[in-house]
C-alpha cells in the first residue's frame, strides 16, 4: 500500500512511517517542519520505500500529485500545542481548517480514504466524563483565544464527515488523548517531554494551575496501532472514534511521578494559569475518554502503562543529553 502522512515529520506522523515500513508499505510524507522536525525522520531519509517533501499541505499542486501517488492519507498536520494555540490563534485557525479543506476537496476527486486526526480539546467544558464520542461538545467564549483550537478541530471534524456523507469520500475521524512517547517535544507545551526535560537537569519542575487537573497519556506506539487498524476496517468509515487511555492521573502526581523516576533533585513549583499563558485561561478539569467503541471496532486496548511510557521518554531524553555533550566536548 501507498500511504500518504501529512505533518510526516512530527511526532506521531514519524512513528506511524516507521510502523508502514516496516510493515512493507511504502510511505510518503509532507511537513514544512513548523512544528515538526527532520530529526524525526533523518533515520528514514534513504529508505527506498520512503518519500518525503518538506512544503505546506496549503500548496494544492503539490499536494494534489502526492493523493495521486496514494491510496490512503492520514491527515495529521496540523497548528500543535497549548502554547502556540495562545500566541497565534490566527495561524492555528487558517493551518487547521484550510489545510483540512484542502486534502479531502483532493481526496475526493479520487475517491482516497482519509483518516483526520482531531483532538480531545474538542470536548472543551464538558463534565460528561468519561467523554463519549457521541456525547455534546461544550465550546468557551470567543473571546477566549484558547478555545480557537478546538473550535478549528470541530470544524475539520464536522467537514470530514460532510464530504463521507455529500460526495461518498471514506473518512474516519479520531481524537486523540494526550498521545506521549519518545520524539515528542516540551517546545508547544506538551506536559510529559517539559516535566522530563526539567527534572533530567535539576531544574524546577512547573505545573500551572494547581496541579488537581487529571489527563490520561497514551503510548504513541499503541496509538499508532489503532490508527493503522481503522484505516484497514471499511466499518470505520464515516464513523469518530476516541483513542487513548484511560489511566488518570492529576498533573500534581504526574510532577511527582517523573521526579522519582528521573531521582531529580528538582523542585515541583507551581504556576498560575494567568502567567503561564494568558489572562483569565481556561482549562479542563479532567479529560478522560471512553474508549470502548474503538475497542469493540479494531479490538484497541492499550498495552503500556503510565510508568512504562515514562521511562521510555526518560531514555530518550537522557540519550539527546549524552550526544549533546558528547558534540559540545
Amino acid at each position: 500500500m501507498r500511504v500518504l502522512i501529512t505533518g510526516g515529520a512530527g511526532f506521531i506522523g514519524s512513528h506511524l512511517s516507521d510502523a508502514y515500513l516496516k510493515r512493507g508499505d511504502e510511505v510518503f510524507v509532507i511537513d514544512d517542519l513548523s512544528t515538526g522536525s527532520f530529526e524525526n525522520i533523518g533515520h528514514l531519509k534513504n529508505h527506498p520505500r520512503f518519500k518525503y517533501t518538506i512544503d505546506s499541505v496549503h500548496n494544492q499542486q503539490v499536494v494534489a500529485e502526492l493523493v495521486d501517488q496514494c491510496e490512503v492519507i492520514f491527515h495529521l498536520a496540523a497548528a500543535v500545542g497549548v502554547k502556540l494555540i495562545v500566541e497565534s490563534p490566527v495561524h492555528t485557525i487558517e493551518t487547521n481548517v484550510h489545510g483540512t479543506e484542502v486534502i479531502l476537496s483532493l481526496a475526493s476527486k479520487k475517491k482516497k480514504k482519509v483518516l483526520i486526526a482531531s483532538t480531545s480539546e474538542v470536548y472543551g467544558l464538558s463534565t460528561q466524563v468519561p467523554f463519549t464520542e457521541d456525547g455534546n461538545l461544550v465550546m468557551g467564549a470567543t473571546t477566549k483565544g484558547r478555545w480557537s483550537y478546538a473550535c478549528s478541530k470541530a470544524i475539520d471534524e464536522f467537514l470530514a464527515l460532510a464530504y463521507w456523507r455529500e460526495k461518498k469520500l471514506p473518512t474516519v475521524v479520531v481524537r486523540l488523548f494526550n498521545t506521549v512517547g519518545p520524539r515528542q517535544t516540551g517546545q508547544y507545551g506538551m506536559v510529559i517531554p517539559t516535566f522530563v526535560k526539567q527534572a533530567l537537569s535539576d531544574h524546577p519542575i512547573t505545573v500551572y494551575g494547581d496541579g488537581t487537573q487529571s489527563r490520561c497519556f497514551c503510548y504513541v506506539g499503541d496509538v499508532i496501532g489503532g490508527l493503522m487498524k481503522l484505516m484497514d476496517d471499511e466499518r470505520a468509515v464515516g464513523e469518530v472514534f476516541n483513542v487513548g487511555s484511560n489511566q488518570e492521573i492529576t498533573i500534581g502526581d504526574l510532577a511527582k511521578k517523573v521526579k522519582e523516576l528521573t531521582k531529580s533533585a528538582s523542585e515541583i513549583v507551581f504556576v498560575p494559569y494567568d502567567e503561564a499563558y494568558e489572562e483569565g485561561f481556561e482549562d479542563m478539569p479532567r479529560r478522560i475518554p471512553n474508549i470502548s467503541k474503538v475497542n469493540k471496532q479494531v479490538g484497541f486496548e492499550p498495552q503500556m502503562d503510565l510508568d512504562g511510557i515514562l521511562k521510555s521518554v526518560i531514555e530518550f531524553h537522557t540519550g539527546q543529553q549524552s550526544r549533546a555533550t558528547r558534540q559540545s566536548g
